[in-house]
């Protein structure tokens, strides 16, 4: 399609030559815009000037369109229509953009953290009379999370792998730690000595999907601790959530590497034992990411990450204090 030509005005400026036409006067058209009756009358030659086209005709009663002028007059209110309508969309679509933040998350994020920061939210907003944006949620892997960002899916995303994605902005908003965890009755839960980097990367685990950030933590790990000469096992279960893998460990269906944000429950009653592994740095960050600028954009989006930053290190300091809840609640006995 090709380009408008040099000859076509602005909107502005049909909307000063409708005024003309409905009132026929000059003076009268600038009063609706504030406007000098000379400045209209500059802004109207400058349309005829840029059109080729007489529009108006000066008479003793006034102003009056020439038959040309009639039929632009036609099509500048057909087109001054349209103008309105989608300008009115436009604001509607700015408006719902304020109140609602579409966001992917991880599933650590997503099952863990997401629920008590937005109900935090909620509550924090209440106080002060005001309306918390509307958050619509997709639980998904950091692959995934990923992709719907860079696709304009969604406004924000919240990640979990070891590395930082090319072309994204991205923030830290948490931090985390994998655990090794088996079933209270696994060998592994009564050895006497730690777990080598090599023997957990020749066991099959119950293991998370390709693209879990999970995954590719713990890959990551265990190439910094062994090299990538020795691939790790195949997994003797994949699954696509946490829970699901959670279930399989204390069903018996063998080790795996979870999040302790995951396995805090278990821990502390006993339902899953966590083996050390020394050799292993299993620590990582939790990221939000956008597309744009160094800061999201202003209004819903920017203000959810601006929370859900301030609330990350009270969310750590609550989870410990639940863990040594649940330790001091069960006072060491164990479910079996």
């Amino acid at each position: 399609m090709a380009p408008l030509s040099t000859h076509m005005p602005q909107l502005g400026a049909f909307e000063v030559f409708l005024a003309i036409a409905r009132t026929g006067s000059l003076g009268a058209a600038g009063r609706e815009f504030g406007l000098t009756q000379q400045a209209v009358s500059a802004r109207l030659a400058s349309i005829e000037v840029q059109t080729g086209v007489t529009l108006v005709v000066r008479t003793p009663r006034g102003s009056q369109l020439t038959p040309a002028g009639i039929v632009v007059a036609e099509w500048a209110d057909r087109l001054l229509d349209v103008a309105r309508y989608v300008d009115a969309g436009l604001a509607t679509l700015r408006s719902e953009k304020r109140k609602r933040v579409k966001v992917a998350a991880s599933l650590t994020v997503a099952e863990q953290l997401m629920p008590r920061w937005l109900v935090s939210l909620q509550v924090s907003t209440s106080r002060f009379g005001a309306t918390a944006p509307e958050v619509i949620m997709t639980a998904t892997n950091s692959d995934q999370a990923i992709a719907a960002v860079r696709g304009g899916a969604v406004d924000l995303g919240f990640i979990e792998t070891p590395y930082v994605p090319t072309g994204l902005r991205s923030r830290v908003v948490g931090r985390d730690e994998l655990v090794v965890v088996v079933p209270a009755g696994h060998k592994w839960a009564r050895r006497q000595r730690s777990l080598t980097a090599a023997e957990l990367s020749k066991t099959p685990l119950v293991s998370r999907e390709t693209g879990s950030g999970t995954r590719d933590s713990l890959a990551a790990a265990l190439s910094r601790a062994l090299g990538d000469a020795e691939p790790q096992a195949p997994p003797v279960l994949e699954l696509s959530s946490a829970a699901a893998v959670r279930a399989a460990v204390v069903a018996g269906a063998g080790p795996a590497v979870m999040s302790r944000l995951a396995v805090a429950d278990d821990l502390a009653i006993g339902r899953m034992h966590e083996v050390a592994v020394p050799e292993l740095d299993l620590r990582r960050q939790l990221r939000a990411i956008w597309v744009g600028g160094r800061l999201p954009p202003a209004g819903a989006v920017r203000d959810l990450l601006s929370y859900i930053t301030s609330r990350c290190e009270a969310d750590r300091a609550d989870v410990q204090r639940r863990y040594d809840a649940l330790v001091a609640t069960f006072d060491g006995r164990k479910v079996r």
